[in-house]
């Protein structure tokens, strides 16, 4: 909202100074510093009233070592972050660009979907929560609007002819160059390879002449697909004090260098990589988003004074999709979010296993000592604390690689 009072004082009243508002770097800023302490200052009293409202955590018993010293740490801390992440989002995004309307939606739709799920948790005394088809109902409708929406807005372009550097060529001729194309597409890009853009459109070209137009058969369902496995990535990796918390924040802070370079038409033309116009405002948001994250951390840090809930985790997921599947880096998610994908892959791999050996020796056997992963080494005896250390740097190393794949290839 500022930003459109900063706009009128600038071009209508021609106020000194207002045109800084045009930047995205300062509105980042401004949105970064803002959410931090939103976050840290507010966050305390956030905790104060889930305390007086005896919003705890019930904790079953696994066995693991300080199990019982977390049972009543306040939960649903998402709040927090879902509330540091969209006021500095208000204040100084363009509220009708495309991509933050996207992301806005996402953050309350799969928020209250977590919010529900703690609910139930914890008022209706039910540990299981939200019944799994209901999540996954409200993640394939998540999936279907931002789907529709990437594919079907006018809004939502791309460019991909950024090899074609004449357009910034400075000649003394006088020459007129074609402006750069604009078009609607389902490219995206494939990391590790040279001329590194896909597009979904080409796995039905074996339909015939006239397949393009039918892209979103193949497209929409990627993106429920993404959605849906990433938030519930996110929400198994939530399970020792700041884990999801910090892997989350390393893994957007590099999908908002991502977010910059492709919304900005000259470094995407250096770069020679896909230039997606009025993306770079994500970057506003993700500035915003960063810094509620790390604001979170001051509190769920070990020991944990709150907990993030599927009010949290679920958004934390469902934001980092989206963001990715929009700057058309979703197919770098398993890279660079790495961790997420261990910690679902765990999960799977001890389940299935555990029915097979069931089924064919009649006893079921395990991989891990405990799934998802975090707990196999709780589990070996290592301190949440080394454990939660030793994922972020796992997790800062994944983002560089994957920030690497803009000129490895």
């Amino acid at each position: 909202m500022l930003y459109y009072l900063f706009e009128y004082l600038n071009k209508t009243l021609d106020v000194s100074g207002t045109g800084v508002f045009q930047y995205i770097t300062f509105r980042s800023a401004l949105a970064f510093i803002l959410s931090l302490l939103l976050s840290t200052i507010y966050g305390k009293r956030v905790i104060l009233f889930l305390q007086r409202q005896q919003v705890g955590e019930t904790v079953r018993e696994l066995g693991l070592a300080g199990q019982n010293e977390k049972a009543g740490t306040p939960t649903m801390g998402g709040l927090i972050i879902i509330f540091a992440t969209l006021l500095p989002v208000f204040l100084f995004a363009k509220l009708h660009n495309i991509y933050i309307v996207l992301l806005i939606v996402t953050t309350l739709w799969m928020g209250t979907i977590g919010f529900i799920d703690d609910y139930i948790k914890i008022f209706k005394k039910d540990k299981e929560g939200l019944k799994g088809i209901f999540k996954v109902f409200g993640q394939v409708g998540l999936g279907l609007i931002v789907g529709y929406v990437l594919y079907f807005s006018p809004d939502v372009t791309v460019r991909t002819d950024t090899s074609k550097r004449d357009v910034f060529k400075i000649t003394t001729e006088n020459t007129i160059y074609p402006a750069p194309i604009e078009e609607k597409s389902t490219a995206t890009t494939i990391p590790f390879f040279k001329n590194n853009e896909f597009d979904y459109a080409e796995l039905l070209a074996w339909t015939g002449e006239g397949y393009e137009k039918w892209a979103w058969l193949v497209f929409i369902p990627v993106v429920i697909f993404i959605i849906t496995a990433v938030s519930n990535g996110a929400n198994l990796t939530d399970g020792i004090d700041g884990l999801a918390a910090g892997t989350s924040a390393i893994s957007v802070l590099a999908l908002g260098i991502f977010t910059f370079l492709s919304g900005n038409i000259i470094f995407s033309n250096y770069l020679n990589i896909m230039y997606i116009p009025n993306s770079g405002e994500m970057t506003v948001f993700i500035s915003a988003f960063v810094g509620a994250l790390i604001g979170f951390l001051w509190y769920n840090s070990f020991p944990a004074s709150v907990f993030m809930g599927d009010t949290g985790s679920l958004t934390i997921g469902g934001i980092i999709a989206v963001l990715a599947i929009a700057v058309r880096k979703e197919m770098l998610i398993p890279l660079l979010c790495g961790i997420f994908l261990v910690e679902n892959l765990s999960v799977i791999l001890q389940v299935s296993y555990f029915k097979y050996t069931k089924k064919r020796f009649g006893e079921g056997r395990r991989i891990f000592l405990m799934s998802p992963l975090h707990h196999h080494y709780q589990k070996r005896g290592y301190h949440e604390s080394k454990i939660v250390t030793r994922f972020w740097i796992v997790a800062i190393l994944l983002a560089i690689l994957s920030i690497v794949t803009l000129k490895l290839r």
